[in-house]
């Protein structure tokens, strides 16, 4: 109110844990079987090579002029998330030959976990 600045509100529909676990751990499992660390997976990988169209994005900086960056997958919709999960699983297929769980796969995700744990130092 001080700065009248424009406040905007809108409607910000949160995604479940279990979807956020589920994206974490087939990422991580992609990591660790490419050697990669998570950080790097989901970076190069999930966002800039399969999802380049949703991720990265460009903005004008006074100083910097265009520079680009990318967007968090919690800025989603569920809509763009489920598009993004199928691109990557197909991608991972069909680019890197390695087959990622889908969600119902529960005893898959759970032996990625386990061994998430065991190599987090590295990852």
């Amino acid at each position: 109110f001080k700065k009248q600045g424009i406040v905007e509100l809108s409607e910000k529909v949160k995604r479940s844990s279990q979807s956020n676990r589920y994206l974490h751990l087939i990422i991580g499992y992609l990591a660790m079987e490419t050697g990669n660390t998570l950080d790097y997976a989901k970076e190069v990988f999930y966002k800039r090579a399969v999802n380049s169209e949703i991720f990265v994005r460009e903005k004008e900086d006074e100083l910097m002029g265009k520079v680009e960056y990318l967007r968090s997958s919690a800025d989603l919709t569920q809509e763009e998330f489920s598009l993004s999960i199928d691109r990557f699983r197909d991608w991972s297929s069909q680019t890197a030959g390695i087959y990622l769980p889908s969600p119902n796969e529960e005893q898959f995700l759970e032996s990625i976990e386990y061994e998430m744990s065991r190599q987090q130092r590295w990852m």
